[in-house]
């Protein structure tokens, strides 16, 4: 075809899409906004169809004796079931999976959390806030200058430096 030999053809299809998925793996976000919500036309299928189907049209080319278009046939039967186990047992769990685990000082403000070291007055203890992200431990240190004891439930006020600012939690003042 074109005066090549077609292991040569799949061979350079095989590495120019392997040079656009590492541009893909770059600008993913861009080209994942503009096809939102549709499955077929996801750049990460079309990319891996197509580098499965040049390879294994290679690897059957090469090791082979089959006729070219049984070759291209088992090729594209090849990358189809390859193609469908990526995409339900790697990009959806992936998709669907959080997308961070990391939470921020502001994320924690007005959060009650317990105190595991008791907090002195004008001085430091520590807290332990639990929530979605798993136990997060912080320093505190009580907002109003005030003893606060172990295991008493707080509210973080604001954090600032790593510091938590807490104040003892009163549920009965907040459940009105």
């Amino acid at each position: 075809m074109f005066g090549y030999s077609l292991e040569v053809i799949y061979l350079t299809i095989l590495i120019v899409i392997g040079c656009c998925t590492i541009l893909y793996l770059f600008f993913a976000d861009v080209a994942d906004a503009s096809i939102d919500g549709i499955p077929f036309l996801d750049p990460a299928i079309i990319l891996s169809f197509i580098t499965f189907t040049a390879a294994s049209g290679y690897i059957f080319e090469h090791f082979s004796s089959y006729t070219s278009l049984i070759t291209f046939v088992i090729a594209i039967i090849i990358a189809s079931i390859f193609t469908v186990l990526l995409y339900f047992f790697l990009l959806v769990p992936l998709r669907s999976a959080e997308v961070s685990l990391a939470y921020t000082d502001e994320s924690l403000e007005s959060q009650v959390a317990r105190v595991i070291v008791p907090i002195p007055v004008d001085g430091f203890g520590e807290i332990v806030i639990e929530g979605v992200n798993g136990i997060i431990s912080k320093r505190a240190t009580s907002y109003h200058n005030i003893e606060i004891p172990y295991d008493a439930q707080v509210l973080i006020i604001e954090v600032r430096e790593g510091t938590a600012f807490v104040a003892v939690y009163e549920k009965e003042a907040f459940s009105e």
